[in-house]
């Protein structure tokens, strides 16, 4: 299966944020001497400025990567240490996923999702919702309605020509709703002209009255996304919604990098 997308900001953010990783686990005692553990000192090894690194940073304190001494030293982070461990990896990434979503749908204030391309189909691993932010009804399998949903869609986006094909060969294009689009000439022309970076939208043609983005999060050969959704009359809110899962994607991808 080849993947068409190129690599898009969140990507680039997980590759950097990696190597001040690797940049602080160079240095498990902290800081020394030299100073390399301190910010002036990781800035030179990873190749990043000063402000960059400021930034990822702070992001991997926030998501528990790192940690800062009192003496102003960077050291690796319990959820560095949980999800590099050799036992109950999957345990680890699983709890540290939802968190990550939990807190997405406590910022966009709607249901979050990751989904995976997986052995030929769409597959929804994980979810966040609650009272307020109510999950999508999974009134038809997702797996066969890539061609309505802005989860299936964003993946589909991200497979070649032939992929997408033999996907459509397998999962007839049903109408869902007024807006689904049945013909298979008209997606594969929209997939084939949707930026990358920019979002996938569902307006209703999954199910009426919810409407979802979606926003990739492939690294490497696995292909992924991240999606919310919205009832229909909060539908001005989906893409200031779409650029906080942007904004916010970095993390996944740096947990299931790892």
């Amino acid at each position: 299966m080849a993947l068409m997308h190129e690599p898009t900001a969140p990507y680039h953010s997980a590759q950097d944020a990696l190597r001040v990783l690797e940049s602080v686990a160079r240095h498990p005692a902290g800081a020394d001497g030299a100073g390399l553990a301190r910010e002036a000192g990781l800035a030179r090894e990873a190749g990043l400025d000063p402000g960059r690194l400021t930034a990822l940073l702070r992001m991997l304190r926030r998501e528990g990567y790192v940690e800062q001494t009192a003496d102003g030293a960077w050291i690796t982070g319990d959820t560095l240490r949980r999800l590099t461990s050799a036992h109950g990896h999957e345990r680890a990434l699983r709890e540290k996923l939802q968190q990550t979503l939990d807190r997405l749908r406590d910022t966009v204030g709607a249901a979050v999702y990751i989904s995976r391309y997986e052995d030929g189909e769409v597959r929804v691993t994980q979810y966040a919702a609650g009272p307020s932010a109510p999950a999508v009804n999974e009134w038809v399998d997702f797996r066969s309605s890539a061609h309505a949903t802005a989860i299936g869609k964003s993946l589909l986006t991200q497979l070649d020509h032939d992929a997408r094909r033999d996907h459509l060969s397998r999962h007839r294009m049903a109408r869902l709703t007024s807006r689904t689009i049945t013909s298979d000439r008209l997606l594969l022309s929209r997939l084939e002209s949707q930026p990358p970076t920019v979002p996938v939208l569902d307006l209703q043609e999954y199910a009426v009255g919810t409407v979802c983005a979606a926003v990739p999060i492939t690294a490497g050969a696995s292909v992924g996304c991240l999606a919310v959704s919205l009832p229909v009359e909060r539908a001005h809110r989906l893409r200031r919604a779409a650029d906080a899962l942007n904004r916010h994607a970095a993390p996944v991808l740096l947990s299931l990098a790892l």
